[in-house]
């Protein structure tokens, strides 16, 4: 009796994945809190700014193609975010006003949160194209029920990133994404757990949930 195939394995590539989502916005940081540019009569007061942008434009891009040859492809949401940091980034060079990078995020996640709750309304599961190799064995109303929150949580960080630029320097509504978003982001994914589990996902990926959360700019 021949003996079935061995499953492959699937490839555990979570952090990496949170490394390409964040590294360009670490790398805005880095450059904006520490580069001390010298005195630039084109950029003016803004010239920190404009030099984080221009860094996270390339971060971006090179995350972009690290994904591109680490995984053997690209995600539409990665592409999408990538495409809005390099257009929201040159109109911040352009017009040397940083509201446009604040800006960024808040269209990144309308953007997701309507084709979510989109799909959702007609019965489709965008999400699942996304993520159905990390999370194996969930169902079709739990990858609904999935892309529903997340397009709520999504609607949620845009009203939250819009408060927060409105209230906050610039300097701390950059420090908020790292403090703020990034901890609300794993949080809202750890409370998806106990419904996946519900609904067919296994418990050797709950440790692989977290990992490949949906982008959050």
């Amino acid at each position: 009796m021949s003996e079935a195939p061995a499953a492959k394995p699937k490839p555990k590539s979570g952090w990496l994945n949170i490394l390409v989502d964040y590294g360009p916005l670490l790398v805005f940081l880095g450059v904006y809190k520490f580069y001390q540019p010298p005195v630039d009569h084109t950029f003016g007061e803004i010239a920190a700014v404009i030099y984080g942008t221009i860094a996270f434009m390339i971060a971006a891009v090179v995350a972009l193609a690290f994904s591109k040859w680490k995984f053997g492809h690209v995600s539409p949401m990665l592409i999408l975010s990538t495409t809005l940091i390099v257009g929201f980034g040159g109109l911040t060079i352009w017009l040397q006003d940083e509201k446009f990078i604040q800006i960024k995020p808040t269209a990144i996640y309308l953007l997701f949160g309507v084709l979510l709750i989109g799909g959702w309304l007609r019965g489709k599961a965008l999400l699942q194209v996304l993520l159905e190799a990390a999370f194996e064995g969930v169902d079709q109303e739990g990858w609904l029920k999935l892309s529903r929150n997340w397009g709520v949580f999504f609607f949620a960080l845009a009203a939250l990133n819009e408060v927060l630029r409105m209230q906050l320097s610039f300097e701390s509504w950059l420090w908020a994404k790292l403090w703020v978003f990034m901890p609300l982001s794993f949080l809202f994914t750890f409370t998806q757990i106990p419904m996946l589990l519900k609904h067919g996902l296994a418990l050797d990926d709950v440790d692989e949930v977290a990992k490949d959360e949906p982008p959050t700019a």
